[in-house]
């Protein structure tokens, strides 16, 4: 009997082994996904110089004519999930941060003055954090970005209504220089 389930053993212990393959996915046969059509495409990202952070590339932030001057996310109330309509401009500014590697965000998270102060210093952070996610999925580097929170403490707009709230929903990008 004890031989019995010491071959049964012996064999479970070969098939885990052989489950653990240190072989890459690309070698075993697995399918690999491609996402190399993924690609962002941005008439005014692709002016940008790969690795110089020249005239050229610090311009596009500044033009108003480029996507890259636009620096805020706005959220609905009690909200940190980032809207559709922000989705162009978040892929617009994670091909710009992808084409000059050297470049740094900081993405500061903003709540309204609603809530308590602990409250909206972590909703400002859950906003920061789901922006810097995406960025992340859309390969951006994670040493290039970092979030944090301000909470209700810069608003862009000091008024006591639904209209100054709004304006104060929002995730603000600074690049290198800028923070």
């Amino acid at each position: 009997m004890n031989k019995k389930w010491l071959a049964i053993l012996a064999m479970a212990t070969l098939a885990m082994v052989a489950g653990c393959s240190s072989n890459p996915p690309e070698q075993s046969g697995a399918a690999v996904e491609d996402h190399s059509a993924n690609t962002i495409k941005n008439a005014d990202v692709a002016k940008v110089t790969p690795d110089k952070l020249d005239g050229t590339s610090m311009a596009a932030l500044k033009d108003p004519k480029s996507i890259l001057s636009r620096r805020s996310v706005y959220f609905d109330y009690d909200s940190f999930v980032v809207k559709e309509e922000f989705k162009p401009l978040v892929e617009a500014h994670a091909k710009f941060l992808i084409a000059n590697p050297k470049m740094k965000m900081l993405i500061q998270g903003n709540a309204d003055e609603r809530g308590s102060r602990e409250y909206n210093l972590a909703l400002g952070q859950k906003r920061a954090e789901a922006l810097r996610k995406m960025y992340s999925l859309l390969g951006v580097r994670d040493e290039q970005i970092e979030a944090v929170s301000l909470g209700e403490e810069k608003p862009k707009n000091t008024g006591h209504d639904e209209s100054a709230w709004a304006e104060n929903r929002r995730d603000d990008m600074l690049y290198t220089g800028e923070f």
